[in-house]
């Protein structure tokens, strides 16, 4: 018996790191996936034309992508999305698109505005207090975030006062439909155990979005090199 046990105990020693590498690779598969529907989404979003304003989309100083967002239950109005984030770089966000941090969304019922099962998001973060916000620490929008649905179309009112005061604008896809939508109610926070798997070691995320120092890993491609060709220069 004891011979046995410890035959067990050798197989076990030998088969868990295995397994761990494992678990890792589908944990970086995983953000990686995130990262490359979050540049397919922006792409396809922006390509529209009219849809959201070059006006606003130049303002803005973070873009954070949340593709298909699932609704939580069926009976409930809750929702839940993992994206990443992407802001400019340097003083007063002037600079060039930075490294994406990974970002989660809980809660809300928007979902049930558009009748969509699935629906992408994008939020255009309009300044800083907003960006830091958001960085920081989880907020509910609507409480902590001003958010409202952003104008849609070339006539859109984009330089209303009430569009000029909020923090964060939200644009939605789902089935086809593209529409200005209201996240008042859900919160949005870093998801900070993906951008530990995502660059293999904790870094705030602050710090990757704003510092300048931490490199684009190649799933973002896409989502930069999007943003680089919408809107390279900030319009303050």
């Amino acid at each position: 018996m004891r011979k046995l046990f410890r035959c067990l105990s050798s197989i076990l020693l030998a088969v868990l790191p295995m397994f761990a590498e494992t678990a890792s690779a589908s944990n970086q598969t995983k953000g990686d996936d995130r990262l490359r529907n979050s540049g397919t989404v922006l792409r396809e979003i922006l390509d529209v034309p009219d849809y959201i304003p070059r006006e606003l989309l130049d303002k803005a100083d973070c873009v954070v992508v949340f593709p298909s967002v699932l609704k939580a239950t069926r009976k409930g109005g809750g929702s839940y999305g993992r994206g990443a984030m992407s802001c400019r770089q340097g003083d007063g966000f002037k600079g060039p698109w930075g490294a994406p941090t990974m970002m989660a969304l809980d809660g809300g019922s928007f979902g049930y505005q558009i009748g969509g099962e699935a629906t992408d998001l994008v939020l255009l973060v309009m300044n800083e207090c907003g960006v830091i916000g958001i960085l920081n620490s989880k907020v509910k929008l609507g409480a902590d975030t001003s958010v409202a649905a952003g104008p849609v179309g070339r006539d859109s009112s984009t330089g209303s006062d009430a569009t000029l005061r909020t923090q964060i604008l939200s644009y939605s896809r789902a089935r086809g439909l593209f529409a200005g939508v209201s996240l008042e109610g859900s919160t949005i926070r870093p998801d900070n155990g993906d951008n530990r798997r995502l660059y293999g070691r904790k870094i705030p995320a602050r710090d990757i979005a704003l510092s300048g120092t931490v490199g684009v890993p190649p799933a973002a491609g896409e989502l930069i090199s999007t943003l680089d060709t919408k809107t390279l220069k900030h319009r303050a």
